[in-house]
């Protein structure tokens, strides 16, 4: 089952152009659909799975604890596992062919209030380098609604300050230019003259913008340690990841009235599908308010 694996991935990066994130995402799927079938079918060659291991898959999954969003990732893996295996002739029939993605409750996504983003923007201590970086990297997070991904792997070149945007690549590989507000222009200024230079420790060329006390580029999880840590600082006791500041960039733009196809375009998202569930974040937000504030509510 491997060698079908690693072809299909090779595929997904070649040819598709999906991020490391994504193609990682998908061996994690397909690696344990893969243990599934040899441990408990006897099976270790995908053209012989059909819709009944398929099935028996979904409820082993179940079983194990995986929540109905999990085996909805899974039914999407596997699908676009055995079309591509379909379409390249390695196995003579689809037996994803009339299994339904399970439905699943839809949740909204957690945002911050003004005042929130406010207290956690000037939490960092610009009075040191750290400080300059952490706060750079958050006001862009919020004037731009940048994936963490695309955050941490943002080049010195991807910056046009004087113009007033950057670049990032994002999912698919698909690039897209974003304005930058003059405050996150100011505090990445700040950051690029009086931080990164003293965060510069390697003798070989490093373009990453953001760079961490080895002088690398930030991770992924570097980054959120320091989130959360700014976050207990400001005061902020609901749970934060990276993307709630991307989440609250979307909702807020449209609570102050931007149009849907503009907060797509600036999102990357590629179906205004996954951008409309901002519109119902903004009502339910003005429904709190409805019960706070009306009188006869």
């Amino acid at each position: 089952m491997e060698e079908w694996i690693e072809d299909f991935l090779h595929f997904l990066t070649v040819e598709r152009g999906l991020s490391e994130n994504t193609k990682k995402a998908y061996a994690r799927d397909l690696h344990f659909f893969a243990n599934y079938l040899k441990e408990e079918e006897g099976i270790t060659r995908p053209d012989v799975v059909s819709r009944a291991e398929i099935v028996s898959f979904m409820n082993f999954a179940r079983e194990n604890g995986k929540s109905a969003r999990t085996v909805a990732r899974y039914i999407a893996s596997l699908r676009s596992f055995f079309h591509f295996l379909l379409h390249d002739g390695k196995v003579a029939h689809d037996p994803m062919i009339q299994i339904e993605t399970p439905k699943q409750r839809q949740s909204l996504p957690k945002v911050l209030n003004y005042q929130d983003v406010e207290k956690l923007l000037e939490a960092p201590d610009t009075g040191t380098v750290f400080g300059l970086r952490d706060q750079a990297m958050l006001e862009v997070l919020y004037a731009t609604g940048l994936r963490v991904s695309e955050l941490i792997n943002l080049k010195l070149d991807d910056l046009h300050l004087h113009m007033g945007f950057i670049q990032t690549i994002g999912k698919g590989n698909k690039e897209r230019i974003i304005p930058l507000g003059g405050t996150a222009t100011r505090a990445l200024e700040s950051y690029l003259e009086a931080g990164r230079p003293k965060l510069y420790r390697t003798k070989s060329r490093n373009d990453f913008v953001f760079l961490n006390h080895h002088g690398k580029g930030m991770t992924r999880q570097g980054f959120w340690k320091n989130l959360k840590q700014m976050a207990l600082k400001a005061g902020i006791d609901k749970p934060i990841t990276p993307h709630t500041l991307r989440h609250s960039f979307a909702t807020h733009l449209l609570e102050n009235g931007a149009d849907l196809r503009s907060v797509q375009e600036l999102l990357g998202h590629a179906d205004i599908s996954t951008t409309q569930i901002y519109t119902h974040v903004t009502k339910a937000r003005l429904k709190d308010v409805y019960k706070k504030y009306h009188p006869r509510a």
